[in-house]
């Protein structure tokens, strides 16, 4: 096939050139300093035509896991693409970033405050932002994520269960799991659903951590993907694991019946059956001692990690349906 040469295009007021390298500087408001806080965007613009893939992290800025995945596509050269063009934004939210939080400054979720609003919070700008000036040159957008407060995930992809084409795309990506999971109202994902921008959301890992297997899988999964739409250059290898991914179309969390001190017995990827003890709950004094158990035969892929919990935190997340 021949192939056809690349043009200029626009992105944020800079023109991009064909074969050029360009990172660019935005700006979405200042520290109580006056100190400018600048959220780089890597872009690599291929001399020959092709997709645009976004990679993008940070939307919460905590998970530091999504952080290193894109931070290891940009430092290997695997962002830069043989046709078509890849944009990196491995930190969205830089202010969460900063103060190891979750949220904004404001305590907002940048991932509940999408399509965002141009006067609105801060959360809101960086979303309206996003939306306007980033997704609109993307053909595919991929989000990495991480498990919060102290909960781990195994690594899996998220979809829409009623999108042939993101499914398909989440089964080139190749994870471990394939989650079946609503569009949440407001989130990154609905915003590019609405743009139409397929969306694939890879969650890993748990806050303020970085585990080496999720990271890997996550960097392989990009590249099966950049492979598949021939973007991959010839010097990276996409191996397939024998494995194929475990689909889970439903899936319930397992609650704290009690208040105390907390120790899981199943790690991420357990299968358990229904009354098989997968964690204890104490109290500090030796005198509680409640036992945790599975509902139902499922497959454990998320562990609360923390040490010390409240009746009704969630404890784990257990399929009840695979494929």
């Amino acid at each position: 096939m021949n192939k056809v040469k690349a043009k200029p295009f626009v992105i944020a007021g800079t023109q991009i050139e064909p074969g050029s390298s360009v990172e660019l500087k935005l700006n979405f408001a200042k520290l109580h300093t006056n100190t400018p806080v600048d959220v780089p965007v890597i872009i690599e613009h291929a001399l020959y035509k092709g997709p645009t893939v976004l990679f993008t992290a940070g939307i919460h800025g905590d998970e530091v896991n999504g952080i290193e995945i894109v931070r290891q596509l940009v430092s290997k050269g695997i962002n830069k693409p043989k046709i078509g063009t890849v944009i990196c934004i491995p930190i969205v939210n830089i202010f969460g970033f900063l103060q190891k939080m979750r949220e904004f400054p404001d305590g907002r979720d940048l991932n509940r405050s999408f399509p965002g609003s141009r006067s609105g919070s801060l959360a809101a700008r960086v979303a309206h932002k996003l939306m306007k000036d980033i997704v609109p040159q993307a053909d595919l957008c991929m989000d990495f994520h991480t498990g919060g407060s102290s909960r781990f995930n195994a690594p899996h992809v998220r979809v829409d269960g009623t999108s042939r084409k993101l499914n398909k795309l989440a089964k080139v990506f190749h994870p471990p799991f394939i989650l079946h999971s609503k569009n949440l109202s407001k989130s990154f994902r609905v915003a590019c659903k609405k743009q139409g921008v397929p969306h694939l959301l890879f969650e890993g890992g748990k806050s303020n951590s970085i585990d080496k297997v999720v990271s890997n899988t996550g960097v392989n999964g990009a590249k099966r993907v950049l492979n598949h739409l021939g973007m991959l250059r010839s010097n990276f290898k996409a191996s397939i694991p024998s494995k194929s991914p475990i689909i889970i179309t439903h899936s319930r969390w397992i609650r704290a019946h009690a208040s105390g001190m907390f120790k899981p017995e199943v790690k991420v990827g357990t299968k358990v059956a229904v009354g098989d003890v997968v964690g204890h709950i104490t109290d500090p004094y030796g005198k509680v001692h409640h036992w945790v158990k599975a509902p139902n035969p499922g497959i454990v892929f998320n562990v609360n990690e923390a040490p010390l919990v409240y009746q009704g935190d969630a404890l784990f997340h257990i399929s009840t349906q695979t494929k």
